[in-house]
């Protein structure tokens, strides 16, 4: 029995790093999302909204992770974006059409 539970711990505690990890990834992403389309990235953070799995182009398994956060044309405006994380690639991501 303290097998399984310790067990159950470590995946936990995998788990939590890897996502630790993947936020972090998430950041860098979106914060150079932003800067490539003249925008800032608000409050320099992102939230995991979805996670489910996913099959990358080998075939094999990992999370597939969706991320929100908000950008900003001129700092009064605030655009919704998101950015698809499978393991640690980009995905796929979007950022709304804005007027400069």
């Amino acid at each position: 029995m303290e097998l399984i539970l310790l067990l159950i711990l470590m995946l936990v505690a995998w788990f939590w790093l890897d996502s630790m990890d993947k936020r972090e990834r998430a950041i860098v992403l979106g914060h150079d999302l932003a800067s490539r389309f003249n925008l800032q990235l608000l409050d320099e953070t992102v939230a995991c909204s979805k996670l489910w799995l996913g099959r990358n182009g080998r075939g094999h398994v990992q999370f597939l992770r969706t991320y929100e956060f908000e950008v900003s044309a001129n700092g009064a405006d605030r655009l919704h974006c998101n950015l698809l994380l499978l393991g640690n690639q980009l995905g796929a991501w979007h950022i709304p059409p804005y007027q400069q």
